[in-house]
């Protein structure tokens, strides 16, 4: 790759992470996905005293069908557990397909439970935490008084692993992007700023997809 194509890869990367500065949650939210380190990150935040609960979403994605053996929420749980998470601070929601629903579920699962909904964390994957934030700061059925995203906050190539390959990411950053362009026009995501700088990195990354 050369450095002027890296320069846009790297851009790209950054600004969809958010670089939130964590506080205290009333819960950690986990949507689902083909990451499971993302688990291991939840349970880090929850051993930071960051929130008293985690809630694992997801039934199955585009990304992993066939891919675990029982749910995405079930997985991340389990994988959690093994990182050192109690069982007593863990909430499985095991429906979820999509992102709307890990939001909306998520949500009637805390309100079923009595457990306040107004100050949450979401975890999720680097290049994810800009969509998730415009998700669920859309979606969220009630006002928030607090919403933070945050991740691995891997460097780029620190991220890559034999299945999560650079072609892989290039072509999600890239979709993923372009959900954040397009989705608050169909009432999905939250309006977000675009720097210039990103625009022209989506440009020149977008040849290399599919």
């Amino acid at each position: 790759m050369s450095n002027h194509l890296y320069q846009h890869l790297e851009t790209l990367w950054q600004f969809m992470q958010m670089g939130h500065v964590l506080q205290p949650a009333d819960v950690i939210i986990v949507p689902g996905s083909n990451d499971t380190r993302v688990a291991e990150v939840a349970c880090h935040l929850y051993q930071q005293g960051l929130a008293p609960w985690v809630l694992f979403s997801g039934n199955v994605g585009r990304f992993t069908q066939g891919l675990f053996d029982q749910s995405e929420a079930e997985t991340f749980a389990q994988i959690a557990k093994e990182c050192g998470l109690p069982s007593d601070a863990i909430l499985i929601e095991p429906q979820a397909t999509h992102s709307g629903e890990n939001v909306l579920l998520s949500y009637q699962l805390l309100k079923e439970k009595g457990i306040k909904t107004e100050r949450i964390l979401v975890a999720h994957k680097p290049y994810m935490e800009r969509r998730a934030y415009a998700t669920f700061m859309k979606q969220w059925p009630e006002q928030l008084k607090l919403l933070q995203v945050t991740s691995s906050s891997d460097t780029l190539f620190d991220y890559l692993t034999e299945d999560l390959t650079l072609d892989f990411i290039i072509q999600a950053l890239v979709e993923d992007f372009e959900r954040i362009q397009h989705y608050p026009a169909q009432g999905f995501q939250i309006e977000q700023m675009i720097p210039d700088d990103v625009l022209l990195a989506h440009q020149a990354l977008k040849p290399l997809t599919i």
